[in-house]
């Protein structure tokens, strides 16, 4: 399984789509109009570890909701991330049993390599 979980009006987002080879053999999911399922959240944590690792802080919600004054668990990154798509650090890529979550050049790199894109 290729997969990208992405927003369409990021534009990072786009750029790094772009350095996939414009998504071609990935199936992409824009999680504004397409939601994330608890299935596919539950893959991306068991991929990653933990909720904490695909959840970002740079959502502006992030500080508007007063979360930043907040002891956050598991149970709170994942609610906060099924009720808020803006949560899910992107993008997250799914390559086989592999994931690839944000926009660091090292993650998108590995991301490059994994799907054999040079």
């Amino acid at each position: 399984m290729k997969k990208i979980y992405h927003l369409s009006t990021c534009k990072t987002c786009q750029r790094i789509i772009g350095e996939l080879a414009d998504g071609k053999g990935f199936e992409l999911q824009d999680i504004k109009t397409e939601p994330i399922t608890e299935e596919q959240l539950d893959h991306m944590k068991q991929l990653a570890g933990s909720y904490e690792a695909i959840f970002t802080r740079r959502s502006r919600k992030y500080r508007a909701w007063g979360l930043h004054e907040k002891e956050l668990g598991e149970a709170d990154y994942r609610r906060l991330i099924l009720e808020e798509y803006t949560f899910l650090k992107r993008p997250v890529v799914v390559i086989d049993d592999e994931i690839f979550v944000g926009n660091a050049k090292k993650t998108v790199a590995g991301a490059k390599e994994k799907a054999g894109i040079e």
